[in-house]
Order: structure tokens, then sequence, then C-alpha cells
């Protein structure tokens, strides 16, 4: 730790540096800066490829391999160079411009062609390109591994705690048991329907001038079909998705759709953190304690789940930026204004929250041990549960109100197993049917859960 930890406004900065390192390439200020660098050199290289633009020379293959290494080889100090650009210009797309033609100037073959560098490019041709770029490669190099990881791990659980009985409680109350394999389950199965969505986002990008008609493009090769040239550029050489129709901006709803969908996974996992930290709260988990750490500065006794809370926090930190993206950046005033720019600088944060969660929940994960005797006894104390299988029961058999006879029997009662079996011996049913329901304990009246769980 050093003392900038200590110094730093925000704690990604600071306290969970650690745990944010892998965006630090994609999402800061000099990742930012290193697509923008990637995208113009590879609109340069495009338009030099093109033998329509007559005035534009081709490069060769050396040339073309320096120019990839500008983007390739990018590096913290040449971002602080380009910055130190940006103190002249006040303009930091056209400080990325400028730095590469002093690149190049040396160069002699790349020289000549400098001046073409953003050539018909508003800055938000080369902004949402490089956005959309680090949104890609953020979701799906850092955030996807990194949740699967967390599913993973939940998917251990559902598997090894298959088999293992627990009360249920809706509405705070007892009710029908399950097992603890098969409540993780469910958490897993909501987050896989994210992941899936999540997989699917496309990453829209423009590069169409200055209000999303080509003006400058017409003027200067009015016989070029320009949105077929862009088009190919940004699928073939980004690897995005053409959007047609823009104004200045790409309209950013695509990043509010993978925002929603950030919110929903991060909702899911706030979810499970409560339902967790319940279950730690009823002693259903224990948690391994670990030497030297400290659960409470005046009780000596704690172990707090304080994972779980801690995930709780960023995740909800997390969708408070993801929802303010959503409402916000797909609302530009006319065919452009300024406020999504200072807005798309913190959707990092939002990631960075979000990833302090996954590792938060997987140190919790790692430390939860079942209390298996706590939850027999929950089930045992419990008997009346079993009073939904009886009636079921009686009503297929056709006995007379079977929902009221139980209604009466148990509800807001405590009943043991034997008053249970007695009751059971005054119905009108088969012996057999009697026996079944008789041999019927909290403990094994489970449905599939076990199988349910397996099959995750």
């Amino acid at each position: 730790m050093s003392i900038h930890s200590v110094l730093s406004v925000s704690p990604l900065d600071g306290r969970y540096a650690s745990r944010v390192e892998p965006l630090v390439a994609e999402v800061s200020e000099y990742g930012l800066i290193r697509y923008r660098v990637m995208v113009e050199i590879k609109w340069l290289i495009k338009l030099a490829s093109e033998q329509h633009f007559k005035e534009i020379p081709s490069f060769g293959e050396e040339a073309k391999a320096f120019l990839i290494s500008l983007y390739e080889n990018f590096s913290p100090e040449d971002a602080m160079a380009v910055k130190e650009i940006e103190k002249s210009t006040n303009h930091d797309v056209k400080a990325v411009e400028y730095w590469i033609k002093n690149q190049v100037k040396d160069h002699p073959e790349l020289a000549a062609s400098s001046e073409f560098t953003h050539f018909t490019c508003t800055s938000e041709d080369i902004n949402n390109l490089s956005y959309g770029l680090m949104f890609k490669n953020t979701i799906d190099d850092v955030v996807l591994p990194q949740l699967q990881e967390v599913i993973a791990s939940m998917r251990d659980m559902a598997h090894q705690f298959a088999s293992i009985p627990m009360l249920s409680r809706t509405h705070g109350q007892p009710a029908t048991p399950t097992t603890l394999g098969k409540e993780i389950a469910n958490v897993i199965y909501r987050l896989e329907r994210q992941v899936k969505q999540l997989k699917n986002t496309e990453y829209l990008g423009k590069i169409n001038g200055a209000v999303g008609n080509y003006n400058a493009h017409v003027v200067v090769y009015p016989e070029f079909d320009w949105p077929a040239f862009a088009e190919d550029f940004i699928t073939q050489d980004l690897g995005l998705t053409f959007t047609p129709y823009s104004t200045q901006i790409e309209c950013h709803d695509y990043i509010a759709e993978f925002s929603h969908t950030m919110t929903r996974i991060n909702t899911i996992l706030i979810d499970w953190a409560r339902d967790v930290w319940n279950y730690i709260s009823h002693n259903f988990f224990k948690q391994r304690t670990i030497a030297g750490e400290v659960g409470s500065s005046t009780m000596p006794h704690k172990v707090n789940p304080i994972d779980f809370e801690n995930a709780e926090g960023n995740f909800g930190i997390a969708n408070a930026l993801f929802i303010h993206f959503a409402e916000k950046l797909p609302i530009s005033r006319m065919q452009r204004d300024l406020s999504d720019s200072t807005v798309l600088r913190s959707v990092g944060s939002a990631f960075g929250y979000t990833l302090i969660g996954f590792s938060s929940l997987l140190k919790g994960h790692g430390k939860l041990e079942v209390s298996a005797e706590t939850l027999m006894a929950d089930l045992n104390a419990n008997v009346e549960v079993l009073g939904e299988a009886v009636q079921t029961v009686m009503r297929r058999d056709g006995i007379a109100n079977p929902y009221e006879k139980l209604k009466d029997f148990t509800r807001g009662k405590r009943i043991n197993i034997e008053q249970m079996r007695e009751f059971i011996d005054t119905l009108e049913l088969a012996p057999e049917v009697k026996a079944q329901l008789k041999a019927l304990e909290p403990a094994t009246y489970v449905g599939l859960a076990e199988k349910l769980a397996k099959a995750i």
C-alpha cells in the first residue's frame, strides 16, 4: 500500500485498488486515450487502403506496422504526453491527433499522410468507437469472467448442499421445506439468464461526421459509398455493430441496455447477499474464523458477515451509477450536447464497484460452513409444515374440507410429530395412505429439491 492509497478521494483508487486492478488498462484515462489512438490509426490505415482516395498515399507493410505499434505499445507515459498536449489544445481528441502526428513526423512515408489523421471525423466519431471498444472488452474480458467465477462457486455449493434439508421462510414464517442447494440453484438460474443477455449485447458505433450525414465526406469524395465504407470499418476493423442513423453522437441506447442488465445482475446478487446474511443470523451457516481478524471492536465473540454486507453496499453504489447511465445517456439536446461526456467518464466506477461486490461474495463464500444441526432443529420444531402434504392427499382422496380441517389443527400452533401422526390416524384414509403420510418428516418433505439442485 502506497501513500497514494490513503490520499485517494475514491476508494476505487485507494482501499479497493487491488480489487479493481484488472479494469485499469480498460476504463482508466490511459485506457480511453489508448482506444482513441487505436481508432484514429485504424481509420487512417483504412483510408490509405482505399484506392478511390487517390490523394491519400497507400502504406507499405513497414509503415503500417509502425502505426500499429503506436497503439499496441501505447504506455501510460504516452498517455501523459497526450495530456500535456491537451493543456494547449483544451480538447482531448485533438490532443490525440497531434500526438500521432508527432510520432510520424520523422517517418517519411507516414509524414506525407499525417494530415489525413482524423480525416472527415468529428471528435465523437472517435469517442463513440473508443467507448464501444472499451465497454466490449471490459465486459467480455473482465466482468463476465469474474461473474462466472462467482456463479461457479455458487454451483459448487448448490451441488454440495443439494441434499441438505432446510425450512423455508415465506413472509418470514415457517413454510414448506426445501434444500439449501436448491435455494442456491434458484440464484444461479437467474444469473445465467442475465449472463446470456450480457453476452448478446450489441456495441454500436458510428463514423458519419458532425451531425451524422457524411456532410464533409460527400464534399471531398462525392461519388464514394461512405455508409458502406463506414459499416465495413466498424464491423470488420473494430468488431462493433454499425449504426446507420445518428446525430453527432451515437445515441447510447446500447449503453442503457447493458447498464440495465448489469443492474439486474447486481440486484440478484444483493438478494443473494441478504439471504446469506439472514441464514448466518439464523446460524444455518457458520463462518470460518481467520487468525488475527477482529469481528467487533468491543465484542470479541463476534464473527460478522462483513463480506456479504460489503457486497451489498458496493452493488448498491454500482447500480446507482448504472441506473443514471441508462436514464441520462440516451438523452441529448438537439443534435448534441456535452452532458454525456462527463457522465461517460464514470462508467468505469460502476464496473469497479461491481467487481468489489464480486470479490466480496467470493471471499464470503469461502468462509461458509453449513450448520446441519441447526437446520435439522429448525425443521423438527416446525412439524406443522407437513399440513400442506396431508391436506393435499385428503383433497385427492375426497375428504371434505381438507384445508379447513388442517387449518383448525395447525394454524398458529406448534405441534410435534406424534400429534401430527395421531391426527392422520383420525382421517378416513386407506391404511397404506396413512402409513405414507405418517412416514413423512419435515426433513424428508423436500419434493424434487435435491434433484433440481444437482441439475443446475
